[in-house]
């Protein structure tokens, strides 16, 4: 059975690898758009994502866990999966921005995974990956609001 400290570890470093995929999925919109204040969004979105995994790295540390700097295999398949479509459709704006918005909803997705954990995670824990998933939320409406503006 797993003590709190290595359910803490364990639920940290899964979340890690997909604020890790977020900031590699941001790194790609960055080269990819055309657009430049979409660009300057996505390279704010990629210090945000550092930030992130910054902050979960230094709470992993504190609790004995190893950092995590790697990412998830969905996200390498779909990073490959978004080059084969950006071959086809030419990098078209909302081509990236709704990957963009897949990717929040996959972050969302695994926020709210960490988030089932919730009774034995410490509370400071559960502030952390609750202030992250809310910017996350708000990250992935501004991004609904600029596919509404290149549709």
């Amino acid at each position: 059975m797993q003590t709190n400290n290595e359910r803490t570890i364990d639920v940290l470093q899964e979340l890690n690898q997909f604020v890790n995929d977020r900031m590699e999925g941001y790194k790609h919109a960055a080269e990819e758009t055309k657009n430049p204040a979409h660009k300057s969004f996505y390279k704010d979105l990629i210090q945000e994502s550092k930030s992130f995994s910054n902050e979960i790295n230094s709470t992993l540390s504190s609790f004995g866990g190893e950092r995590e700097e790697g990412t998830t295999m969905k996200g390498k398949i779909f990073r490959g999966w978004m080059d084969v479509k950006a071959t086809v459709t030419g990098n078209d704006e909302e081509s990236i921005v709704e990957s963009n918005i897949y990717g929040e909803e996959w972050a969302q997705k695994a926020y709210n995974d960490a988030l089932d954990h919730k009774a034995e995670l410490p509370q400071n824990v559960v502030q952390m990956v609750e202030k992250q998933k809310n910017s996350s939320l708000a990250t992935c409406e501004r991004l609904r609001q600029m596919k509404e503006s290149v549709d």
